[in-house]
């Protein structure tokens, strides 16, 4: 059975996150559905405080804290987005933000945390350097650990922009895709379909060079990404999550893949048509589209553009 948080939890997150996220637009573009064939709603999560949809997942777990484990601190690792959202509800909570953070990360993201006011702790770029230095950090300060993305406070508080796409698009929705990291978002995303929306397919998208959840949900056990796997889809490095795991399984209608050619491509089409920035990761269940458009031709099809964050220095169309 899986840990599918229920409606009344998703219905309360909302509640919770909303005086401080962006209830962000749907955006369309008609040059965009006449490339892909079919009819796309972008959840415009690129416009979401800290520039991503994360901040509806720190936002949700530290709001959700007891004032005794505030006073404490919080603590988590990231690349950048999660990082950033932490420090930001750990400024609206007045808490302690301790924030480990890959010496790789890109600079954009690592000067936003520290405006936030977080403490940053440089580690080595692997997943291990940063679980153990962020669990020395913890057992050194007793902060609060909020896990990027296998943490039910998390998943449903990020559940929150698919539920705001599913209410604001005026169509019946046949699919929603998101991209799959950690799985947070496709994890919030299934919990919001499968109560709001119980006929939309929910697709996950994934770069080829980390596509850990493409062959967990194959094989049906959970899998790891090789250590560091390479892609210009930097926000989507981390392995898949046990929990977000044991909900992907039974509710996921399909992932699929793409290389970054094809996410490059994607990224530049959204850049140039419809005139807003949006980061690699962002731009990958676009690019499943382009690659899979027998699939989606003709269809409503809502994507999460899950954020903007983009360090220019680093990418060369």
């Amino acid at each position: 059975m899986s840990n599918l948080p229920t409606l009344e939890a998703l219905n309360e997150a909302h509640t919770r996150v909303k005086p401080h996220v962006h209830r962000t637009p749907i955006l369309t573009s008609e040059s965009i559905n006449e490339i892909a064939g079919c009819d796309i709603y972008f959840k415009s999560e690129n416009f979401q405080k800290v520039g991503a949809f994360k901040a509806r997942g720190g936002v949700n777990a530290i709001l959700s804290l007891d004032e005794e484990t505030l006073k404490k601190g919080v603590a988590t690792h990231s690349s950048g987005n999660h990082a950033q959202a932490v420090a930001l509800a750990a400024k609206i909570a007045g808490a302690k933000a301790y924030i480990v953070m890959p010496n790789n990360a890109p600079l954009v993201k690592k000067n936003a945390v520290i405006g936030y006011g977080a403490e940053v702790i440089e580690c080595d770029p692997t997943l291990d350097a940063r679980e153990i230095t962020l669990n020395e950090v913890i057992e050194k300060t007793g902060a609060e650990m909020i896990h990027p993305y296998n943490d039910i406070r998390i998943i449903i508080g990020q559940g929150t922009a698919a539920k705001e796409l599913i209410e604001d698009t005026e169509v019946n929705l046949e699919y929603i895709l998101t991209p799959i990291g950690g799985g947070g978002l496709i994890s919030g995303t299934l919990t919001a379909a499968h109560y709001l929306s119980p006929n939309t397919k929910v697709i996950g998208c994934e770069p080829e060079a980390a596509d850990d959840a493409y062959r967990s949900f194959k094989s049906g056990t959970l899998q790891k990404n090789p250590a560091p796997p390479k892609t210009i889809a930097d926000g989507l490095l981390t392995n898949l999550g046990e929990l977000n795991f044991s909900i992907i399984k039974d509710h996921i209608h399909d992932i699929l893949t793409v290389n970054d050619d094809e996410i490059r491509h994607a990224m530049k089409l959204i850049w140039e048509r419809m005139k807003i920035i949006i980061e690699p990761s962002c731009a990958v269940p676009f690019a499943v589209i382009l690659k899979n458009k027998e699939v989606f031709k003709g269809k409503k099809v809502g994507v999460i553009l899950s954020g903007g964050n983009v360090d220019f220095d680093k990418v060369k169309f």
